[in-house]
């Protein structure tokens, strides 16, 4: 009889899922820059008081935040051709998700860009309307290609097998 697997089973699943909740975090505390202001430490600190915190990778949650904070000027001017208007246009939650994956394609290589547009589609659709999950997706589905454009087929090899 199969037993279930725990998360302790799988310790790549379990970094996975705390840096799940270290993106959900990040929009929050985003968007919360977003609306209101305020400095990046001043978020992260406020946010080690949440509940989830402690689900988070708290690593991964910093980074997130200062990063975005800290570039929102460099990831703003990346994203601006791909909308069909004005940032400031879009709802706080759209922006804020968009911020954050931006970052993350960017400045952690390490994450595949699936996973980057499948956790940023996820949130935006969680914490935002339907419609804006959709063009959260299309718009960094573009950035990815532009960002991390897949090899040209055949390229990389050349040697030995």
């Amino acid at each position: 009889m199969a037993t279930a697997r725990t998360t302790t089973d799988d310790p790549g699943r379990a970094a996975r899922r705390a840096r799940a909740w270290a993106r959900r975090l990040a929009l929050q505390a985003l968007y919360q820059w977003d609306v209101s202001g305020g400095g990046a430490a001043e978020l992260i600190e406020q946010f080690t008081a949440c509940e989830e915190y402690g689900r988070a990778d708290p690593e991964y949650f910093a980074r997130l935040v200062a990063g975005a904070v800290a570039g929102a000027g460099e990831l703003d001017a990346r994203l601006a051709p791909l909308l069909d208007r004005g940032l400031e246009r879009l709802d706080p939650v759209e922006r804020s998700m968009l911020r954050c994956a931006c970052f993350e394609l960017l400045h952690c290589p390490e994450v595949p860009a699936p996973v980057t547009l499948a956790e940023a589609t996820r949130l935006a659709g969680r914490f935002g309307t339907e419609r804006g999950c959709r063009y959260v997706n299309a718009v960094l589905d573009r950035l990815a290609r532009e960002l991390r454009p897949p090899p040209a087929a055949g390229a990389g090899g050349g040697g030995d097998a």
